[in-house]
């Protein structure tokens, strides 16, 4: 299957849509249904027993099981034991089953959800013994204690377990606790293995798909398509109506495009419910489809930044999100196919800003000038935008531009590289986010090392500093830009490299723009015109090598695949060692074997925790080699 995947939860006691007709005719993947309830029905169980679960179900694709937690939760008690459900899912055929945690409760005393978190892991090491070939669940518990959460997810990362479900969640979407709900997933999420899928239990509204996803959720369960139905109940991306408050449907699926809102009322009420039902579960499959689409275009904060729109929840949601900031920016990429689109002012939040401005002021170099001279923010790029004003002013003043940017201070250098150019950011920003500008920018006026500091006001301000600084500076802005991306891209000092050799470019023609950057005749780096990012060369690499101490941007691997790499082979995660603590995802590394000597260099697609932690998958894609 592919994830973020939606499972429709099946009754066999109660089929609305048949999961034979939700594989053929809505493409599902995969679904779950309740082992507790097919263990506690007498007829159920004796089917179940002459075959497998899927031939009850009369589905062909992946199902899961769970367990009967949420059943204690409502009714608060289940007849069957911890290991007994375990032995009993995977002895009907189960693809991945659950353990029979403790559910607790949002009202849980912090006390209350210790005791539960000690009872879930208590059954989770006695039950993954009985799992055999099946996969298994372990879901994190905890209540809304950041402290239980993160003890329980990490304990249950130490357990042999194949996907964690975040548990005990329900309560809170069902009062719109969305917030609440943000902050249990990123503090669990933060002390799971990378490597293990992250279930949302009961998040079956397409509402919450988008914000889940981001947050790094790969699949939910929903049995509210049908629930929902049932009770008149239509789902849309933005939220819930009742059939007896819509004039129109408003919707073009398969399910709504031969009916109407009268239609449905005058229908008999299994008839009605069958169209609801199929209404609900194509709205939420497509709101996945724009949630891939969102994940392949690079678009997927801007997606849930505009639905956080819909409802006030969502918004209060998505301002949690930013709390975790910091954890989300270790698994941003470091580019986006996508331009960066301001949605509101909690875009000023999003993990490429703060990127943006934390390396700035740790890596970034100002040139050996006298003058900083600074500029609204315009057109991009800021470069040709103010070419006349960078070229009159350098004829006859040593001087340094800067712009005052939505993404804080941007060196004229840096005006290529992403996000700066490659955004799109309004003229007239929300006032908060003005004046967090204002707080960056004077943070920056505090420090900028300058003996002098002007803001460009026109003519005046080119008379005011020849009589002030006079002396025409030497900009090589190709020699600047580049050493400018050097250390923002690879840490500070990597410009050095350049230091006392013959730099030459190799610039299109079209454009003007860097293509190739030559050291002493070598071919060290290629600039991307997408993002103005420089693609590692081997020569460039080691260059790096002696500029850079070890680890900095390096990924270590075992010998014997290090011989591999040298080839042109990619690296997967499970021959990593060690990696430098500062790569992200998109970063283009050096690869190294046990001794440290460089063996190719490559783009990383995992931070060092996933790379760590993953047993498969590639690690980081080899572009360049030894041999």
């Amino acid at each position: 299957m592919t994830t973020p995947v939606l499972l429709p939860v099946i009754n066999p006691n109660q089929l609305t849509i048949a999961p034979k007709e939700m594989r053929e005719k809505f493409n599902i993947e995969m679904v779950i249904t309740n082992s507790y309830v097919i263990w506690k029905d007498g007829n159920l169980r004796e089917r179940v027993r002459g075959s497998d679960v899927h031939s009850l179900l009369g589905f062909e694709g992946p199902i899961m099981t769970d367990s009967g937690t949420f059943q204690d939760h409502v009714y608060g008690d289940v007849e069957v034991g911890h290991e007994d459900i375990v032995r009993f899912q995977r002895d009907i055929g189960s693809d991945i089953g659950t353990i029979l945690d403790v559910f607790s409760e949002p009202d849980f005393t912090e006390q209350e959800a210790s005791r539960a978190v000690d009872v879930t892991l208590n059954r989770a090491k006695e039950s993954v013994d009985h799992k055999g070939d099946m996969l298994l669940a372990g879901p994190v518990q905890g209540g809304v204690f950041p402290d239980q959460r993160r003890r329980c997810a990490k304990a249950l990362s130490a357990m042999d377990f194949e996907v964690h479900p975040i548990g005990g969640i329900v309560p809170l979407l069902q009062s719109y606790r969305f917030a609440d709900v943000v902050d249990i997933v990123m503090i669990s999420k933060s002390a799971l293995d990378p490597s293990r899928p992250v279930h949302l239990f009961g998040a079956g509204h397409p509402m919450i798909f988008p914000l889940a996803v981001l947050m790094g959720c790969d699949m939910f369960d929903s049995a509210s398509y049908a629930k929902y139905a049932r009770d008149d109940r239509i789902m849309y991306p933005d939220g819930t109506r009742f059939l007896n408050d819509l004039r129109d449907l408003a919707c073009g699926c398969e399910a709504c495009s031969s009916t109407s809102v009268d239609d449905l009322k005058e229908m008999e009420r299994a008839d009605r419910t069958r169209i609801i039902a199929e209404h609900n579960l194509r709205i939420s499959l497509r709101e996945l489809q724009k949630v891939k689409n969102a994940i392949h275009e690079g678009t997927l904060w801007e997606l849930v930044e505009m639905r956080a729109r819909a409802h006030p929840a969502m918004l209060e949601a998505l301002k949690a999100l930013i709390n975790h900031v910091d954890f989300m920016e270790k698994a941003e990429p470091t580019s986006r196919g996508a331009a960066f689109f301001y949605c509101g002012p909690e875009s000023y939040d999003r993990p490429t800003v703060l990127r943006y401005r934390d390396r700035f002021f740790s890596r970034y170099r100002r040139p050996n000038t006298k003058v900083l001279v600074g500029f609204d923010d315009a057109d991009k790029p800021y470069s040709r935008h103010y070419a006349k004003e960078i070229r009159d002013v350098s004829e006859k003043v040593d001087a340094s531009f800067l712009v005052a940017s939505f993404f804080g201070p941007v060196p004229i250098e840096l005006d290529e590289m992403y996000p700066i150019a490659q955004s799109v950011i309004p003229k007239n920003l929300d006032k908060e986010v003005v004046q967090r500008i204002r707080d960056v920018m004077e943070r920056h006026a505090h420090g900028h090392g300058f003996p002098l500091a002007v803001i460009w006001e026109g003519d005046k301000t080119l008379e005011f500093l020849q009589e002030i600084a006079p002396g025409r500076g030497l900009v090589d802005m190709d020699l600047l830009r580049t050493r400018a991306v050097l250390d923002i891209q690879f840490g500070k000092g990597a410009a050095d490299v350049l230091d006392g050799r013959k730099v030459e470019f190799v610039k299109s023609r079209k454009t003007g723009k860097i293509r190739n950057v030559l050291v002493d005749g070598r071919h060290a780096f290629s600039m991307r015109a997408r993002d103005g990012r420089f693609t590692l060369k081997m020569d460039g690499a080691e260059m790096l090598m002696k500029a850079l101490p070890p680890p900095a941007m390096r990924v270590m691997i075992e010998d014997e695949p290090a011989e591999f790499a040298a080839r042109g082979a990619n690296v997967f995660a499970k021959f990593v060692i060690d990696c430098a603590p500062e790569i992200r995802p998109g970063d283009d590394v050096m690869i190294v074997n046990t001794k440290g000597e460089l063996v190719a260099a490559g783009r990383s697609l995992m931070n060092r925790e996933e790379m760590l932690a993953f047993n498969r998958g590639i690690a980081v894609r080899v572009k360049q080699r030894t041999e």
